[in-house]
């Protein structure tokens, strides 16, 4: 992993994204602005705030979403984390947790950014930050299990439309 890759990764996918509303459009600017003053800000050293991965992981045939129980926000949330080495890209990235996360090979990454969000979170810095998600669509292979790992306190597959009341989660 280098700063400079992920943050060049990291940019080219802001820049060529479409947002489909305005406060996202408004969200891409304000990422887009992040890492222009922000030059390391695709690690989780830099303390004010991080561009982050995350993966919305569908079923093979769309009508399923595969949600954690994130012991430290408490919430349903797609799976995802923090860029490591050995992540080039945050597509890598967001691949890698994907996998991690669910224990499920031969996931397929759609290479373009599906969304992004802003979280306040104390992450594994134990201060307050700002987790800047950039959010990739992921499809599992048909009879995919999940596999719950340690950064989950649940792991499960949700109806898209029958989502838990906690969950905080796009879907398009």
């Amino acid at each position: 992993m280098t700063a400079e890759s992920l943050h060049a990764s990291a940019t080219k996918l802001l820049e060529t994204w479409s947002p489909a509303t305005a406060p996202e459009a408004s969200l891409r600017e304000a990422m887009l602005a992040f890492l222009g003053s922000a030059p390391r800000g695709c690690l989780r050293e830099h303390a004010p705030g991080h561009i982050t991965a995350s993966a919305v992981v569908f079923s093979h045939d769309g009508r399923e979403v595969l949600l954690t129980l994130h012991p430290r926000v408490g919430r349903w949330i797609q799976l995802g984390g923090h860029c490591e080495p050995g992540d080039e890209t945050v597509t890598d990235a967001a691949l890698r947790e994907a996998t991690e996360e669910s224990g499920i090979d031969g996931l397929v990454l759609d290479p373009e950014l599906y969304g992004a969000q802003a979280h306040p979170i104390t992450c594994s810095l134990g201060v307050p930050t700002r987790h800047l998600d950039l959010l990739f669509r992921v499809t599992a292979p048909a009879g995919a299990i999940p596999v719950r790992s340690h950064e989950s306190t649940d792991l499960r597959w949700w109806p898209v439309d029958a989502l838990p009341a906690n969950a905080e989660v796009l879907l398009r």
